[in-house]
């Protein structure tokens, strides 16, 4: 029981008659009086007020929380008493998560369920827990605050970006995918697979009139196609130290593993085969290339909780063993970090190797903390030398994509927020292009 301001001001009163009974002996009975009706008050209050258990709480959240991203989570406060109670809630989220709301107001009319909302935002990927649900609420007669405790241990996992996927899917379905950015993968005409009948215009060639449809219709028709399907997309993770530092508080490392988690979900529902590889300075997690929902569903699990390590990435070891292990061509798209020209000399060898026998994509992100100091004015020595190593770090960086391009591998280096987007538009150019 905490007390409140009202029983404050009701003992803040009480110093009138004890200021009397103190000055006039045979008024200090009214001390007592007083006394007495106050503990009377409060604790009619007391039996007046609901007691705890006519409260039930339920949280209600998704089990798979989405890095990054503000997840919602909420509380429903069914009140059984029959008074209108107005409820503070205070939630025990884990303490890694920021919180756009710490403490929750809501009043609850008799025998109703409030919902109350708040959102949390993972920063890194894993198992946390959720714990008690705090009560506090005002008595019939407003002398104290009740407090009770809820009793909860709920385990939830941080995975990948799944609100992006769901997103995808939710704006597929209306046709609006241009919302995210995104650009049509068909390119009919070019493909083998079919499609459609339609009317035959003058643009379309020749050989697509499809001759029976056109006698049976009495006018010229011509087939549609599409990019084939069953096609191979390997996402290659780099889990080295490079991709360890934080861009707006998340991994780098996450921010490769959200875009390779949506680029596996969009070549699934193209009916492509998806798979994965991890690899630091030793191949980590290795997925199969397979189709299919279940095939998704396991590469998540395999990424949800998938470390980085503080050590050099070593390409050539990678890239062998997916060359073993992924024998058929393939669109192997490799998530890394560049720093010098020395250090990314493996990546340049290794992956040109590669796009000889697949078609590589090499995805790196741009780092706003260089492109800032390249673009500082300078006032002092300091910031005359900040900006000549960050525009030296850029020279070199745009060598190293200008060498891969020259050695046939395609590259992407753009911030780390348009990283999905600009990977799900290079593979459904591909896709459209028919390199794969």
């Amino acid at each position: 029981m905490i007390p409140s301001r009202r029983l404050l001001a009701l003992l803040l009163a009480g110093l009138v008659p004890v200021i009397i009974g103190a000055a006039t002996p045979s008024l200090r009975w009214t001390i007592w009086v007083y006394v007495l009706l106050l503990i009377g008050f409060v604790a009619l209050d007391w039996f007046m007020t609901p007691k705890p258990k006519l409260l039930e709480v339920a949280r209600i959240n998704e089990p798979k929380l989405s890095i990054g991203e503000q997840n919602l989570i909420t509380l429903a406060v069914h009140n059984q008493s029959p008074r209108t109670l107005e409820i503070q809630i205070r939630d025990e989220f884990p303490v890694e998560f920021p919180s756009d709301t710490l403490i929750l107001k809501t009043k609850v009319e008799p025998d109703t369920v409030q919902e109350v909302n708040y959102h949390v935002r993972p920063l890194r990927r894993g198992d946390y827990r959720f714990g008690n649900i705090n009560l506090r609420y005002t008595s019939t007669f407003g002398t104290f605050l009740r407090q009770t405790k809820i009793a909860f241990d709920e385990l939830v996992k941080v995975y990948p970006n799944v609100l992006d996927v769901r997103k995808y899917d939710m704006l597929a379905r209306k046709g609006m995918l241009f919302e995210l950015g995104l650009r049509t993968a068909r390119v009919f005409g070019s493909g083998t697979e079919f499609e459609r009948l339609r009317e035959y215009t003058p643009d379309d060639e020749f050989r697509s009139i499809n001759w029976k449809a056109s006698a049976r219709r009495n006018k010229l028709i011509a087939a549609e196609y599409e990019t084939e399907r069953s096609q191979y997309v390997v996402s290659v993770i780099d889990t080295g130290r490079l991709m360890r530092p934080t861009i707006n508080d998340i991994a780098k490392l996450d921010y490769a593993i959200n875009a390779s988690l949506m680029l596996g979900y969009v070549a699934m529902l193209k009916g492509d085969h998806i798979g994965m590889l991890s690899f630091a300075d030793h191949v980590g997690r290795f997925l199969q290339p397979r189709r299919g929902k279940a095939q998704f569903y396991q590469m998540l699990e395999m990424l949800y909780n998938l470390p980085s390590q503080p050590v050099e990435a070593d390409y050539g070891r990678a890239i062998s063993y997916l060359g073993l292990k992924n024998k058929r061509r393939s669109l192997i798209v490799i998530f890394t970090d560049l720093s010098t020209m020395d250090t990314a000399k493996p990546l340049i060898q290794h992956m040109a190797r590669l796009a000889k026998t697949h078609l590589a994509l090499c995805v790196v992100m741009s780092d706003p903390n260089l492109v800032g100091y390249a673009g500082k004015a300078a006032y002092s020595s300091t910031d005359v030398y900040e900006r000549a190593v960050a525009e030296m770090v850029l020279d070199e960086r745009r060598v190293v994509l200008d060498t891969l391009n020259q050695a046939g591998v395609h590259t992407i280096d753009v911030p780390a927020n348009k990283l999905t987007v600009s990977v799900i538009n290079k593979y459904l150019e591909f896709k459209g292009r028919g390199l794969i």
